[in-house]
Formats: C-alpha cells, sequence, structure tokens
C-alpha cells in the first residue's frame, strides 16, 4: 500500500489567525499526513482559548491524518504569546519553524510545505531583514529563481516581480528575468499541473501596453523581443505583450492557462476580487510543492473563533494535487 503524502504546516505569526487555522484542520477528513511545526504549547493555549478540544501528539505524523488530533513538530517560542498582540521577540521563532519546515522537505521527511500567514513587518521591526516567504525560501532552498503564482478557480496569475516598491519595478524587468520567469512558469505548468503545453497571457508593464512607444518602451525594448524569442526557440505558446486592463476579460481568460503580471498590484487585485478567500498561492521553481493561503494574519481575528480555513483548505489540497501530479510526470 503506498504511504500517504506528508505535509509540512507552519503557522506563521503565532499573534495570528495562523494557530487558528491549524487547529480548525484538526476536524477536517484529509487524505494526507499532517505535520504542525509549530509550539505545541502555543496551540493548547489557543485551543483553550477558542473552546476545541484537539490531542496534540508531539510527534510527526506517521500515518493520515484523524479526526480530533494534530501531530506537532515543536519549536518553541522565545516568549509566550497573545492572541492579536505582535512580539519582536518571537520573530526568530517563525523562521526557526519554517526552516524545521524547509530542512525536512529537502532531505524526504515532507512532501510539500504548506504555510500559515506570517506579518512580514514584526520580523523587520526585530532587525531580520526578510521580505516575504517566497524570498526566504528561495535563499533556504539555494534557487536561483523562484515565481510567485496565484490561483483561483478559472485564473492563475503568476508574477515577473514580487515585493519591490513600484518606483523599483522597471529596473528589475530584464530581458534575462523575464526568460528565467517564463521558463520556469511554463516547466512548473507543466511538472505541477500536468499542462503539456500551457497557455500563457503576457501582460505589457505600461498602460495599453505602452502605446507603441508613447507611454513606454518596456513592451518594445524587453517583452517583446523576449516573448517572440522564446516563441520561435522553444516553442512557448506566449499572447502579449497584452494591455492589463484588457487582458483580464473572457475573451483573453477563456482560452488561457496562466497570466503573467509585471507586478504585484497589476495581476493580484483581479485575482483576488474573483477569489478571495478562495484562492491559494504557490511558490514555483522550488524542489519541492509549496502553497499558502492567499490572505494575511488577520491579528484582529486571532482567538476570536471567526476566522475562515477556506484558504487554507484549499492551500492544502492543492498541495496535495501537486504532489500526486508531480509523482506521475
Amino acid at each position: 500500500m503506498t504511504a500517504p503524502a506528508h505535509l509540512a504546516l507552519t503557522p506563521g505569526e503565532p499573534a495570528g489567525i495562523g494557530p487558528d487555522l491549524c487547529l480548525a484542520l484538526a476536524a477536517a477528513e484529509l487524505p494526507c499526513a499532517l505535520t504542525v511545526v509549530a509550539d505545541p504549547d502555543l496551540l493548547a493555549q489557543r485551543a483553550d482559548e477558542l473552546g476545541l478540544a484537539v490531542e496534540l501528539d508531539t510527534h510527526p505524523a506517521t500515518e493520515t491524518h484523524r479526526q480530533g488530533r494534530l501531530n506537532v513538530l515543536p519549536i518553541s517560542l522565545a516568549r509566550p504569546c497573545r492572541s492579536g498582540q505582535l512580539d519582536p521577540a518571537n520573530a526568530p521563532y517563525v523562521l526557526h519553524t519554517l526552516d524545521a519546515a524547509i530542512d525536512g522537505c529537502i532531505d524526504g521527511r515532507f512532501d510539500a510545505l504548506v504555510t500559515a500567514p506570517l506579518h512580514k513587518g514584526v520580523i523587520n521591526e526585530a532587525g531580520i531583514a526578510f521580505t516575504g516567504h517566497t524570498e526566504y525560501l528561495a535563499e533556504r532552498t539555494g534557487t536561483a529563481n523562484v515565481v510567485m503564482m496565484l490561483a483561483t478557480e478559472g485564473l492563475r496569475v503568476a508574477l515577473a516581480t514580487t515585493h519591490l516598491a513600484v518606483s523599483d519595478i522597471p529596473r528589475h524587468i530584464t530581458r534575462s528575468s523575464l526568460r528565467q520567469v517564463l521558463r520556469i512558469l511554463e516547466r512548473d505548468l507543466q511538472r505541477w499541473f500536468g499542462l503539456a503545453r500551457p497557455r500563457i497571457l503576457v501582460a505589457g508593464l505600461n498602460p495599453h501596453a505602452g502605446e507603441g512607444g508613447h507611454l513606454g518602451r518596456e513592451e518594445i525594448e524587453i517583452i517583446a523581443p523576449v516573448l517572440e524569442e522564446l516563441r520561435e526557440q522553444e516553442h512557448m505558446q506566449l499572447i502579449g505583450p497584452l494591455p492589463a486592463d484588457t487582458l483580464f476579460t473572457p475573451r483573453y481568460l477563456d482560452e488561457a492557462d496562466a497570466v503573467l503580471a509585471m507586478y504585484h498590484d497589476q495581476g493580484l487585485p483581479v485575482l483576488k476580487y474573483k477569489g478571495f478567500g478562495r484562492a491559494v498561492n504557490i511558490t514555483l521553481g522550488l524542489p519541492f510543492a509549496r502553497t499558502s493561503v492567499d490572505h494575511g494574519t488577520a491579528l484582529e481575528l486571532a482567538g476570536s473563533g471567526r476566522a475562515s480555513d477556506a484558504s487554507l483548505r484549499l492551500a492544502i489540497a492543492t498541495a496535495l494535487k501537486m504532489v500526486r501530479q508531480g509523482c506521475v510526470t
């Protein structure tokens, strides 16, 4: 009998809703083994706060998830945590949970990583330079290039750049970087999603995709030449550069497998409008499958029992599909 896929789950910011969402999963039917990488005392305290009866087994899972129980790989907080109250002293704990989960994925103890939201601000306040999950995962795995992609029903949006100030975006879009992003996107759509020849829509950077050079020349000098090169030399199905304000319409999307937006707030507002709370964040380019929720830490909801675990459940379901597809290919 084939062993169930084994997922590592990190709860993210301890003062946020991550621990609540992990505890909510205890009641779910999951066709996998699940290990939460966290402080068991934090989970026990939050379970009491939420009025949940959850058995905490402080050993990594060895069998399919059983309702009413969570397996925990223990990582200790620096200081006790109160719901909704950030504490920079616990910032290293957040990264330690990530490190343990990443190490387990690299050495084969875990098949995939699922992450709940962390708080970038408090990590930086602790004196630790931190841009986001995506960049941290790339650094920790020694992966030169990764791609952030969010997906909801009927729409996948990948990003050519991630967490940058708007003024910094144009200089980070180069022919080399765009080639790398498109190659990773195509390869992982094939690897993880079984799309033999994915059809990818590519947005321009400027309004109206540059208006023939009158509103910027990135489309003429960078984006269009890269698309033409990859179409001719690598036979990629790339459509664009297209104006972002008309790209996200049925005329284009009905025939597309994914969209490549040039920057964070060009593509993600559309995706979140379409499926916020029902979307999943996926990191492409890593040596293992990684998914995450589509929302933040929601400090005001921590410990209230009002946080929805819908996006986390979707992140788990997506990670399982990716692991299965990856095994097939």
